[in-house]
């Protein structure tokens, strides 16, 4: 039998978003934890003699309490909600590792999506069209060694990656949403494979893209500012780029309003109910919540809003009624650019000087770096990438082409090296080489926006 493809609906989405602010729902984990599920309940028939423990596994409850789960969403579609998210935030091999249920992946990603595009077509009409956005969650893996603890690689994430979202097609997602990022090398893998998916079954459906601020540095967790995030993913031209999760609206805001002042494209956002208290409960109610939002949208922040943790169906309702007379944020045209960054965003302008670029990390360039690249002394070849960035360098070109070095675990081990180191990290890398092998290695260590230079014999 053969499944019919999913409709594109990328231009009936954008004809609502012309129009007004859309929807998202709120949370999922907030509206479970109501039903107080215990260790039978998430087991079900299916699993009864499963050997891990599965309480908490929030995934599995689409194949063993699958009418809770279309519940959730049929709350957040009868409080206004346009688009659901799929209950498939941690339905990746590596997620569910800890269950025993990895080879459960793909079939997780098709039931969530199924269940949502049952209440999303329940609650449908022609006036108010609904959408299901195939969530595809952060994973609780580094593919960047950002901060020092890089623990898959890029390959095998977006293996999983590709498993995930072909699942969510399968069951008749509307559009990919990648969310919740704290390492975006992780959302590279995630563009990469969702496109690969694409590419491969011979269809091609919306993105979106939001980011998580870790902390009040406004940072992500392996180090980005919020430019420097837009600046990374920007090429993968998303229906919408955003922020959620970690932050309630009075933190968030400045990020939202940074994120809307730069991106080519629409911007959403679904922060927290505030911050969490000692019990770890969220204590921002939502007509407070809406209040705050609707000042976003007032001042011209937003295209697509919702919750994300502590929120609720009365949260979506009040906040969908506190932006409903509201213009959306019209789309902006940028001035051309060179948008790069490292964890920090390097622009290049046509008012800009003359840029920096350190070649010393470079073996064809600098007889000592070679050596110390052959000696395999890669602690003191990172202090001369380090004292390029002190003295001004903007950019830093990396080369590792000699018929005397492994060219590619060469590269890989500097760039990951790089990367954990935060004074050299936080300006974009140029991978400089002859190969497109090394190049493409490159491109797998690095979470920004890089320069490639290729040297053609």
């Amino acid at each position: 039998m053969t499944t019919a493809l999913p409709k594109d609906r990328t231009t009936e989405l954008e004809a609502i978003l012309n129009e007004r602010i859309m929807i998202l729902d709120g949370a999922m984990g907030t509206m479970v934890q109501r039903h107080k599920l215990e260790e039978q309940d998430y087991r079900g028939e299916r699993f009864a003699d499963w050997p891990t423990d599965l309480k908490g596994m929030n995934d599995l409850l689409v194949l063993t309490q699958p009418s809770v789960i279309q519940g959730i969403h049929e709350q957040y579609l009868a409080a206004g909600a346009d688009i659901v998210e799929t209950n498939s935030f941690g339905a990746t091999r590596s997620d569910l590792v800890q269950y025993q249920l990895s080879d459960y992946a793909y079939e997780l990603n098709v039931a969530a999506a199924r269940l949502a595009r049952e209440a999303a077509d329940k609650y449908a009409t022609p006036e108010k069209p609904r959408f299901v956005a195939g969530v595809l969650g952060p994973t609780q893996k580094m593919t960047s060694n950002a901060v020092g603890t890089q623990s898959i690689s890029f390959d095998e994430l977006r293996e999983e990656y590709a498993e995930a979202a072909r699942g969510l097609v399968e069951g008749g997602a509307d559009i990919i949403l990648i969310e919740t990022i704290f390492d975006t090398l992780n959302a590279k893998a995630a563009i990469f494979a969702t496109q690969q998916v694409f590419e491969e079954d011979g269809i091609k459906l919306p993105i979106m893209i939001s980011g998580t601020i870790a902390g009040e540095d406004g940072r992500t967790l392996s180090g980005q500012t919020a430019e420097a995030f837009y600046n990374s993913l920007r090429h993968a031209t998303p229906i919408s780029f955003g922020l959620n999760c970690a932050l309630g609206p009075d933190q968030l805001r400045q990020y939202v309003e940074e994120i809307s002042r730069i991106a080519e494209m629409r911007v959403s956002a679904h922060p927290n109910a505030g911050k969490p208290n000692e019990l770890g409960d969220y204590d921002l109610g939502p007509e407070d919540m809406a209040a705050k939002i609707a000042e976003w949208a007032q001042s011209g922040f937003l295209n697509i809003v919702g919750g994300c943790c502590g929120t609720s169906p009365d949260h979506i309702k009040a906040i969908a009624a506190a932006v409903s007379d509201i213009a959306p944020r019209p789309l902006t045209k940028q001035e051309p650019a060179c948008r790069l960054s490292g964890q920090e965003p390097c622009n290049i302008t046509a008012d800009s000087l003359f840029v920096n670029v350190g070649e010393r990390a470079n073996v064809a360039g600098s007889a000592r770096f070679k050596r110390l690249i052959m000696e395999e002394d890669y602690e003191t070849a990172l202090e001369i990438a380090q004292q390029q960035v002190e003295t001004g360098a903007q950019i830093v070109d990396v080369n590792m082409d000699d018929a005397m070095l492994e060219s590619v675990p060469s590269m890989t081990r500097f760039l990951n090296l790089i990367e954990g180191e935060p004074e050299i990290a936080k300006v974009p890398i140029m991978i400089d080489s002859s190969k497109w092998e090394v190049l493409e290695a490159g491109l797998k260590c690095i979470q920004g926006q890089r320069c490639g230079e290729l040297h053609l014999p």
